[in-house]
Protein backbone atom coordinates (compact mmCIF):
# COMPACT_ATOMS: atom_id res chain seq x y z
CA UNK A 1 0.00 0.00 0.00
CA UNK A 2 2.85 2.26 1.07
CA UNK A 3 4.43 1.73 -2.37
CA UNK A 4 1.00 2.92 -4.02
CA UNK A 5 0.98 5.78 -2.45
CA UNK A 6 4.33 6.85 -2.90
CA UNK A 7 3.39 6.50 -6.61
CA UNK A 8 0.83 8.67 -6.45
CA UNK A 9 2.28 11.63 -4.06
CA UNK A 10 5.05 11.37 -7.25
CA UNK A 11 2.69 12.05 -10.01
CA UNK A 12 0.45 14.41 -8.21
CA UNK A 13 3.92 16.67 -7.32
CA UNK A 14 4.55 16.00 -11.24
CA UNK A 15 1.01 17.13 -12.23
CA UNK A 16 1.89 20.67 -10.17
CA UNK A 17 4.81 20.75 -11.70
CA UNK A 18 3.87 20.75 -14.88
CA UNK A 19 0.80 22.66 -14.73
CA UNK A 20 3.50 25.19 -13.76
CA UNK A 21 4.96 25.42 -17.29
CA UNK A 22 4.61 27.66 -19.33
CA UNK A 23 4.22 25.47 -21.99
CA UNK A 24 1.63 23.57 -20.19
CA UNK A 25 -0.27 26.67 -19.07
CA UNK A 26 -0.21 28.39 -22.80
CA UNK A 27 -2.54 25.16 -24.06
CA UNK A 28 -5.62 25.30 -22.33
CA UNK A 29 -6.86 21.41 -23.15
CA UNK A 30 -3.27 20.28 -21.37
CA UNK A 31 -4.10 22.19 -18.55
CA UNK A 32 -7.30 20.99 -17.65
CA UNK A 33 -6.46 17.74 -18.25
CA UNK A 34 -3.22 17.54 -15.82
CA UNK A 35 -5.83 19.95 -13.64
CA UNK A 36 -8.34 17.08 -13.43
CA UNK A 37 -6.07 14.77 -12.66
CA UNK A 38 -4.29 16.59 -10.07
CA UNK A 39 -7.44 17.05 -8.61
CA UNK A 40 -7.94 13.32 -8.31
CA UNK A 41 -5.40 12.68 -6.93
CA UNK A 42 -4.87 15.80 -4.57
CA UNK A 43 -6.79 14.05 -1.35
CA UNK A 44 -4.62 10.86 -1.45
CA UNK A 45 -1.07 12.70 -1.76
CA UNK A 46 -2.38 15.24 0.88
CA UNK A 47 -3.20 12.90 3.20
CA UNK A 48 -0.07 10.47 2.46
CA UNK A 49 2.15 13.18 3.14
CA UNK A 50 0.06 13.84 6.70
CA UNK A 51 0.96 10.44 7.17
CA UNK A 52 4.45 11.08 6.47
CA UNK A 53 4.88 13.48 8.82
CA UNK A 54 2.89 11.37 11.36
CA UNK A 55 5.56 8.56 11.24
CA UNK A 56 8.10 11.23 10.92
CA UNK A 57 6.84 12.19 15.15
CA UNK A 58 6.29 8.83 16.27
CA UNK A 59 10.09 8.18 15.14
CA UNK A 60 10.99 11.45 16.84
CA UNK A 61 9.04 10.69 20.29
CA UNK A 62 10.42 7.15 20.59
CA UNK A 63 13.81 8.83 20.68
CA UNK A 64 12.92 11.61 23.22
CA UNK A 65 11.68 8.56 25.46
CA UNK A 66 15.00 7.90 26.35
CA UNK A 67 15.88 11.37 28.08
CA UNK A 68 14.36 11.06 31.47
CA UNK A 69 13.30 14.91 31.23
CA UNK A 70 11.70 14.88 28.19
CA UNK A 71 10.00 11.15 28.80
CA UNK A 72 6.58 12.72 29.86
CA UNK A 73 6.14 15.00 26.85
CA UNK A 74 7.51 12.09 24.90
CA UNK A 75 3.93 10.19 26.15
CA UNK A 76 2.02 12.92 25.13
CA UNK A 77 3.53 12.91 21.89
CA UNK A 78 3.70 9.45 21.06
CA UNK A 79 0.20 8.96 21.85
CA UNK A 80 -0.74 11.40 19.48
CA UNK A 81 1.33 10.22 16.58
CA UNK A 82 -0.02 6.89 17.19
CA UNK A 83 -3.86 8.31 17.02
CA UNK A 84 -2.93 10.89 13.90
CA UNK A 85 -1.20 7.25 12.12
CA UNK A 86 -4.50 5.05 12.93
CA UNK A 87 -6.90 7.81 11.77
CA UNK A 88 -4.85 8.12 8.55
CA UNK A 89 -4.95 4.72 7.45
CA UNK A 90 -8.28 4.72 7.70
CA UNK A 91 -8.80 7.76 5.85
CA UNK A 92 -6.49 6.43 2.94
CA UNK A 93 -7.90 2.66 3.16
CA UNK A 94 -11.68 4.83 2.02
CA UNK A 95 -9.27 6.69 -0.32
CA UNK A 96 -8.32 3.76 -1.85
CA UNK A 97 -11.81 2.25 -2.19
CA UNK A 98 -12.43 1.71 -5.82
CA UNK A 99 -14.28 4.94 -7.56
CA UNK A 100 -18.32 4.74 -8.62
CA UNK A 101 -17.41 6.31 -12.12
CA UNK A 102 -21.06 7.67 -12.04
CA UNK A 103 -20.26 9.73 -8.65
CA UNK A 104 -19.44 13.04 -10.91
CA UNK A 105 -22.86 12.85 -13.08
CA UNK A 106 -25.66 14.86 -12.76
CA UNK A 107 -28.70 12.95 -11.41
CA UNK A 108 -32.22 11.64 -12.74
CA UNK A 109 -35.08 11.81 -10.19
CA UNK A 110 -38.53 10.03 -10.10
CA UNK A 111 -40.96 9.52 -7.48
CA UNK A 112 -44.13 8.06 -7.53
CA UNK A 113 -47.27 7.86 -5.66
CA UNK A 114 -47.40 4.42 -4.06
CA UNK A 115 -49.36 2.20 -1.33
CA UNK A 116 -52.67 5.15 -0.05
CA UNK A 117 -54.46 6.44 -2.52
CA UNK A 118 -54.46 10.18 -2.14
CA UNK A 119 -51.99 10.33 1.22
CA UNK A 120 -49.61 8.76 -0.85
CA UNK A 121 -49.62 11.48 -3.70
CA UNK A 122 -49.43 13.96 -1.05
CA UNK A 123 -46.14 12.24 0.47
CA UNK A 124 -44.99 12.06 -3.35
CA UNK A 125 -45.12 15.84 -3.47
CA UNK A 126 -43.56 15.81 0.17
CA UNK A 127 -40.28 13.89 -1.30
CA UNK A 128 -40.46 15.97 -4.42
CA UNK A 129 -40.35 19.43 -1.81
CA UNK A 130 -37.40 18.17 0.14
CA UNK A 131 -35.00 17.06 -2.75
CA UNK A 132 -35.93 20.29 -4.36
CA UNK A 133 -34.63 21.99 -0.74
CA UNK A 134 -31.65 20.02 -0.52
CA UNK A 135 -30.43 20.69 -4.27
CA UNK A 136 -31.22 24.60 -3.32
CA UNK A 137 -29.01 23.97 -0.16
CA UNK A 138 -26.25 22.82 -2.14
CA UNK A 139 -26.08 25.20 -4.82
CA UNK A 140 -27.90 22.48 -7.46
CA UNK A 141 -29.82 22.76 -10.28
CA UNK A 142 -33.30 21.12 -10.55
CA UNK A 143 -34.90 21.20 -14.03
CA UNK A 144 -38.80 19.08 -14.22
CA UNK A 145 -39.35 17.38 -17.24
CA UNK A 146 -42.84 15.49 -16.31
CA UNK A 147 -44.81 16.64 -13.09
CA UNK A 148 -48.60 14.73 -12.81
CA UNK A 149 -50.56 16.16 -10.09
CA UNK A 150 -53.45 15.87 -8.72
CA UNK A 151 -56.17 18.42 -7.45
CA UNK A 152 -55.41 17.89 -3.65
CA UNK A 153 -51.76 18.83 -4.23
CA UNK A 154 -50.21 15.42 -4.46
CA UNK A 155 -48.27 14.01 -7.43
CA UNK A 156 -48.67 10.85 -9.05
CA UNK A 157 -45.43 11.01 -10.34
CA UNK A 158 -42.73 13.65 -11.76
CA UNK A 159 -39.66 13.33 -12.94
CA UNK A 160 -36.74 16.04 -12.74
CA UNK A 161 -32.73 16.14 -13.51
CA UNK A 162 -30.79 17.32 -10.62
CA UNK A 163 -27.72 19.04 -11.93
CA UNK A 164 -24.68 19.99 -9.86
CA UNK A 165 -21.05 18.91 -8.13
CA UNK A 166 -21.55 15.24 -6.26
CA UNK A 167 -25.06 15.02 -6.91
CA UNK A 168 -24.92 11.52 -7.91
CA UNK A 169 -22.25 10.79 -4.89
CA UNK A 170 -24.74 11.21 -2.20
CA UNK A 171 -28.29 11.22 -3.91
CA UNK A 172 -27.60 7.65 -5.54
CA UNK A 173 -28.40 6.19 -1.64
CA UNK A 174 -32.08 7.88 -1.97
CA UNK A 175 -33.42 4.88 -4.50
CA UNK A 176 -36.07 2.81 -3.01
CA UNK A 177 -39.51 2.53 -0.90
CA UNK A 178 -40.22 4.92 1.20
CA UNK A 179 -42.85 4.90 3.86
CA UNK A 180 -44.88 7.71 5.71
CA UNK A 181 -46.70 6.82 9.27
CA UNK A 182 -48.95 9.92 10.02
CA UNK A 183 -52.95 10.61 9.79
CA UNK A 184 -54.16 11.76 6.57
CA UNK A 185 -56.04 15.41 5.71
CA UNK A 186 -58.35 12.91 4.30
CA UNK A 187 -58.52 10.71 7.53
CA UNK A 188 -61.96 11.88 9.36
CA UNK A 189 -61.24 9.61 12.84
CA UNK A 190 -57.21 10.28 13.52
CA UNK A 191 -55.79 7.26 12.63
CA UNK A 192 -52.43 6.35 11.86
CA UNK A 193 -51.98 5.10 8.06
CA UNK A 194 -49.26 3.71 6.48
CA UNK A 195 -48.24 5.53 2.95
CA UNK A 196 -45.53 4.78 0.57
CA UNK A 197 -43.96 6.40 -2.20
CA UNK A 198 -40.89 5.30 -4.82
CA UNK A 199 -37.80 6.78 -5.43
CA UNK A 200 -36.00 5.93 -8.71
CA UNK A 201 -32.48 8.00 -9.01
CA UNK A 202 -30.62 7.34 -11.97
CA UNK A 203 -26.97 8.62 -13.41
CA UNK A 204 -27.26 11.51 -16.18
CA UNK A 205 -26.07 9.33 -19.51
CA UNK A 206 -24.76 11.21 -22.38
CA UNK A 207 -24.86 9.78 -25.98
CA UNK A 208 -21.37 8.82 -25.71
CA UNK A 209 -22.04 6.75 -23.39
CA UNK A 210 -25.16 5.15 -24.17
CA UNK A 211 -26.61 5.41 -27.93
CA UNK A 212 -30.12 4.69 -29.05
CA UNK A 213 -31.79 3.22 -31.91
CA UNK A 214 -34.26 5.66 -33.45
CA UNK A 215 -35.83 2.87 -35.40
CA UNK A 216 -36.51 1.16 -32.28
CA UNK A 217 -38.36 3.92 -30.80
CA UNK A 218 -41.95 5.44 -31.22
CA UNK A 219 -42.33 8.90 -30.73
CA UNK A 220 -45.66 11.12 -30.18
CA UNK A 221 -46.82 14.49 -29.19
CA UNK A 222 -49.39 15.66 -27.02
CA UNK A 223 -51.00 18.68 -25.53
CA UNK A 224 -49.26 19.16 -21.85
CA UNK A 225 -51.91 19.82 -19.12
CA UNK A 226 -52.47 20.18 -15.48
CA UNK A 227 -53.99 18.69 -12.79
CA UNK A 228 -57.50 18.21 -13.12
CA UNK A 229 -57.19 18.14 -17.24
CA UNK A 230 -56.69 21.52 -17.30
CA UNK A 231 -54.18 22.62 -20.24
CA UNK A 232 -51.04 24.35 -19.83
CA UNK A 233 -50.79 25.44 -23.26
CA UNK A 234 -52.76 24.77 -26.17
CA UNK A 235 -49.73 23.57 -28.44
CA UNK A 236 -48.87 20.05 -28.55
CA UNK A 237 -45.41 20.38 -27.01
CA UNK A 238 -45.18 17.52 -24.88
CA UNK A 239 -43.70 14.18 -25.91
CA UNK A 240 -44.27 10.58 -25.33
CA UNK A 241 -41.22 7.97 -26.26
CA UNK A 242 -42.49 4.32 -26.23
CA UNK A 243 -38.68 2.37 -26.09
CA UNK A 244 -40.49 -0.61 -28.23
CA UNK A 245 -38.14 -3.83 -27.86
CA UNK A 246 -38.56 -3.00 -23.98
CA UNK A 247 -41.90 -1.34 -23.81
CA UNK A 248 -40.39 1.62 -21.50
CA UNK A 249 -42.32 5.35 -22.48
CA UNK A 250 -40.88 8.42 -20.93
CA UNK A 251 -43.13 11.13 -20.92
CA UNK A 252 -41.47 15.32 -21.25
CA UNK A 253 -44.26 18.49 -20.72
CA UNK A 254 -42.51 20.82 -18.75
CA UNK A 255 -40.79 23.07 -21.19
CA UNK A 256 -43.33 24.89 -24.26
CA UNK A 257 -40.74 23.50 -26.54
CA UNK A 258 -40.87 20.45 -28.48
CA UNK A 259 -37.50 20.23 -29.20
CA UNK A 260 -36.21 20.73 -25.66
CA UNK A 261 -39.25 17.90 -23.97
CA UNK A 262 -37.90 15.71 -27.05
CA UNK A 263 -34.37 15.78 -25.59
CA UNK A 264 -35.17 15.83 -22.37
CA UNK A 265 -37.49 12.36 -22.53
CA UNK A 266 -34.16 11.26 -25.03
CA UNK A 267 -32.03 11.71 -22.04
CA UNK A 268 -34.24 10.32 -19.59
CA UNK A 269 -34.86 7.24 -21.59
CA UNK A 270 -31.10 6.71 -22.29
CA UNK A 271 -30.64 6.88 -18.67
CA UNK A 272 -33.66 4.29 -17.74
CA UNK A 273 -32.31 1.78 -20.43
CA UNK A 274 -28.61 2.09 -19.62
CA UNK A 275 -29.37 1.31 -16.10
CA UNK A 276 -32.03 -2.19 -17.00
CA UNK A 277 -28.54 -3.28 -19.12
CA UNK A 278 -26.13 -2.04 -15.85
CA UNK A 279 -28.36 -4.41 -13.89
CA UNK A 280 -28.45 -7.10 -15.89
CA UNK A 281 -24.86 -7.24 -16.05
CA UNK A 282 -24.98 -6.99 -12.13
CA UNK A 283 -27.05 -10.31 -11.94
CA UNK A 284 -24.51 -11.92 -12.73
CA UNK A 285 -22.48 -10.90 -9.46
CA UNK A 286 -25.34 -10.61 -7.13
CA UNK A 287 -23.43 -11.71 -4.53
CA UNK A 288 -21.13 -8.73 -4.50
CA UNK A 289 -24.05 -5.89 -5.09
CA UNK A 290 -24.88 -7.36 -0.89
CA UNK A 291 -22.11 -4.89 0.28
CA UNK A 292 -23.74 -1.84 -2.09
CA UNK A 293 -25.55 0.83 -0.21
CA UNK A 294 -29.03 1.57 -1.90
CA UNK A 295 -28.81 -0.58 -4.66
CA UNK A 296 -31.85 0.93 -5.99
CA UNK A 297 -34.10 -2.05 -5.71
CA UNK A 298 -37.46 -0.92 -5.80
CA UNK A 299 -38.53 -3.64 -3.56
CA UNK A 300 -36.38 -2.40 -1.42
CA UNK A 301 -37.79 -0.16 1.91
CA UNK A 302 -35.24 2.32 2.89
CA UNK A 303 -37.09 4.97 4.92
CA UNK A 304 -39.83 5.62 7.31
CA UNK A 305 -41.04 8.78 8.11
CA UNK A 306 -42.81 8.84 11.44
CA UNK A 307 -44.90 11.79 11.84
CA UNK A 308 -46.09 11.20 15.81
CA UNK A 309 -42.58 10.75 16.73
CA UNK A 310 -40.59 13.49 14.44
CA UNK A 311 -38.54 10.98 13.59
CA UNK A 312 -37.09 9.56 10.56
CA UNK A 313 -35.50 6.03 10.54
CA UNK A 314 -33.42 4.86 7.68
CA UNK A 315 -33.47 0.96 7.67
CA UNK A 316 -30.30 0.38 6.08
CA UNK A 317 -28.28 2.09 9.29
CA UNK A 318 -28.14 0.31 12.62
CA UNK A 319 -28.41 1.60 16.13
CA UNK A 320 -28.98 5.16 17.51
CA UNK A 321 -27.25 6.46 14.05
CA UNK A 322 -30.60 5.36 12.31
CA UNK A 323 -33.27 7.89 13.50
CA UNK A 324 -33.00 11.89 12.78
CA UNK A 325 -35.50 14.59 12.79
CA UNK A 326 -38.36 14.14 10.86
CA UNK A 327 -39.08 18.23 10.51
CA UNK A 328 -35.38 18.73 9.81
CA UNK A 329 -34.95 15.92 6.80
CA UNK A 330 -38.42 17.12 5.63
CA UNK A 331 -37.93 21.17 5.15
CA UNK A 332 -34.33 19.30 2.88
CA UNK A 333 -31.83 19.20 5.68
CA UNK A 334 -30.57 15.06 4.25
CA UNK A 335 -26.80 15.70 4.58
CA UNK A 336 -27.09 13.75 8.25
CA UNK A 337 -28.52 11.28 6.77
CA UNK A 338 -26.72 10.69 3.70
CA UNK A 339 -23.50 11.17 5.57
CA UNK A 340 -24.56 8.48 7.47
CA UNK A 341 -25.39 6.12 4.49
CA UNK A 342 -21.71 7.21 2.74
CA UNK A 343 -20.14 6.24 5.90
CA UNK A 344 -22.04 2.88 6.47
CA UNK A 345 -21.29 1.99 2.69
CA UNK A 346 -17.40 2.58 3.07
CA UNK A 347 -17.66 0.51 6.11
CA UNK A 348 -18.94 -2.46 4.15
CA UNK A 349 -16.71 -1.93 1.42
CA UNK A 350 -13.84 -2.23 3.66
CA UNK A 351 -15.10 -5.14 5.59
CA UNK A 352 -15.59 -7.27 2.17
CA UNK A 353 -12.00 -6.08 1.22
CA UNK A 354 -10.95 -7.57 4.51
CA UNK A 355 -12.71 -10.93 3.69
CA UNK A 356 -11.14 -11.22 -0.04
CA UNK A 357 -7.95 -10.90 1.78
Amino acid sequence: MLDRLRRVKNQYEELVRRMEEPETYADPALYAKCDREARELRPLAEAYTAYEKAESDLEGAKELLSDPEMRELAQEELQRAKAALAKLTQEIRILLLPKDPNDGKNVIMEIRGGVGGEEAMLFAADLYRMYSMYAESRGWKIEIANLNETELGGVKECSFVIEGEGAWSRLKFEAGVHCVKRVPVTESAGRIHTSTATVAVLPEVEEIDFKLDLNELKIDTYRSSGAGGQHVNKTESAIRITHLPTGLVVECQDERSQYKNKDRAMQILRAKLYEREQQNQAAAVAEERKNQVGSGERSERVRTYRYKDNLVVDHRLEGESRSFSLANVINGDLDPVIDALITHDQAAKLAGQTENG
